[in-house]
């Protein structure tokens, strides 16, 4: 059996959306427990509907990169912690990502870190 560093990395970028109070909060609390590595935040506005309405709101899109093996993490945490009912987490698994970044990639998003 391999040892978890031998295990290939499988990067993710998520894709969150959020309030923009309490945004970067927010990001850097998945930083801190190393559930995403780095996460990007862009102001946004988004026309969705919601309980048959249509809404129109400013929001922060989260655009966070962490690895496969820590998605159902992320998501636990978006479940427990996230201001929304149903709070966006769209992952998706990059063409290609340069060596060097997916290594700091692995090492951020680490349990032990």
């Amino acid at each position: 059996m391999a040892a978890m560093s031998d295990a290939p990395i499988e990067p993710r970028v998520v894709l969150m959306t959020h309030p923009e109070e309490g945004a970067a909060e927010f990001a850097r609390r998945l930083v801190e427990r190393r559930v995403v590595a780095c996460v990007n935040l862009v102001g946004v506005r988004s026309v969705y509907r919601w309980r048959d309405a249509i809404e129109d709101d400013p929001e922060v899109l989260l655009v966070a990169k962490t690895t496969a093996a820590r998605v159902a993490e992320l998501e636990r945490v978006l479940d427990e912690e996230h201001p929304y009912d149903v709070p966006e987490c769209v992952a998706v698994a990059p063409a290609a990502v340069e060596a060097k970044y997916l290594a700091w990639l692995g090492a951020e998003t680490s349990a032990a870190g």
